[in-house]
């Protein structure tokens, strides 16, 4: 394909509820999406940054400068593009991987579309559903807590993710556990909040049996990850510092985690995403597919990339209305604690032209 075009366009989107974790709180998600324009179609892709660089060093204004500036030229330069070159295109341009990430996933819609193929197909996906966990975020008490975990359980989510930090972690873990008791699939998300100090103290989560504690550490700190998953039982899962298929590598190798949590944008798209999936399934550990409050673009991505085989473990695969009224494709709605995967040509969904505009902030169009 030839690239003949990118649209940038921003879009503000409120939350049902706000969602807070151990590095603030979001009421409302701005999120950058790139249609990508060929003359065989067109494409869309989601960049997951957030509006300032707290969960990465990625940021919206820095993702739009980037592609601006330095990632759509080389994209533009190349006469026969394909979503396998896109990475190789950009190499030279280090970090920025969330945006990569969107680029890549607009150009390969745009190339599956073309091609009559679904993405999950092309991915290599063994299964038309997949379970819904949720990510449960910080309440301002314990029973606030207990009521949101209920209503998820009601609606039939299968796993319940908890969002902790120093002073919320212990006693919140107990309570959920002693409320629903032994059989519920619960994990916990610290989101970097800890340090190798707190080893002792993490481990006081053992009793409870919990799937895993995921990214308890600094996102640079392999090693005290290592550290910490030989000093406690709960198994310890990566998140942040999963940033590539070969990091994963060597944190699988350095005994730093059990398991993985796979999000594309973070580790440069859904191509290098299947690259994690397939080091970690030839190691034996478990991953599951996480999520960054996503779009209906990015959710059937999301679901798509959760479909392949060693996807063992429900992710944050939620339903739409876990975080919008209303989003901008069709709505993913969950169905005995499960979402479908995708099956049209590309993402498999088509964006609502109407409701995309009413929630539009600003939208600009470059070209060659």
């Amino acid at each position: 394909m030839k690239l003949t075009g990118l649209e940038l366009r921003r879009i503000r989107l409120p939350l049902v509820a706000p969602f807070r974790t151990s590095f603030g709180i979001q009421t409302e998600r701005l999120v950058l999406l790139v249609r990508a324009v060929t003359p065989e179609g067109e494409g869309w892709g989601e960049c997951v940054a957030l509006t300032e660089p707290v969960y990465s060093s990625e940021y919206v204004d820095g993702a739009d400068h980037v592609i601006r500036h330095h990632l759509a030229p080389r994209l533009f330069d190349t006469g026969n593009l394909t979503a396998a070159l896109v990475a190789p295109l950009l190499e030279a341009v280090l970090g920025h991987r969330m945006a990569k990430a969107a680029l890549e996933m607009a150009v390969l819609d745009a190339e599956l579309r073309a091609a009559g193929l679904s993405l999950a197909s092309y991915l290599g996906a063994t299964r038309d559903a997949v379970d819904c966990g949720v990510s449960v975020g910080i309440q301002e008490s314990v029973p606030a807590l207990l009521d949101v975990v209920a209503s998820y359980l009601d609606n039939g989510y299968r796993r319940i993710k908890l969002k902790i930090e120093p002073g919320w972690d212990i006693e919140p873990v107990r309570a959920v556990r002693e409320r629903f008791g032994d059989d519920l699939l619960l994990q916990v998300d610290a989101n970097t909040a800890y340090t190798r100090a707190d080893a002792r103290h993490l481990a006081r989560l053992d009793p409870f049996d919990l799937l895993l504690i995921e990214q308890p550490l600094p996102e640079e700190d392999i090693l005290g990850h290592a550290e910490l998953a030989r000093a406690i039982r709960t198994p310890v899962c990566l998140d942040e510092s999963i940033t590539s298929a070969q990091m994963a590598a060597a944190a699988i190798a350095l005994g730093a985690c059990q398991i993985v949590n796979i999000k594309a944008g973070r580790v440069g798209g859904y191509l290098e995403a299947r690259r994690v999936h397939d080091v970690c399934a030839a190691a034996g550990v478990a991953v599951w597919c996480g999520g960054m409050l996503e779009t209906g673009l990015g959710r059937a991505a999301n679901v798509a990339l959760a479909a392949l085989p060693n996807f063992s473990l429900p992710g944050d695969t939620s339903a739409s209305d876990r975080y919008y009224h209303r989003d901008i494709t069709e709505p993913f709605v969950m169905e005995d604690g499960q979402l479908r995967v995708p099956s049209g040509p590309g993402l498999g969904v088509s964006v609502d032209r109407n409701i995309l505009d009413a929630v539009t902030v600003s939208t600009d169009y470059i070209e060659p």
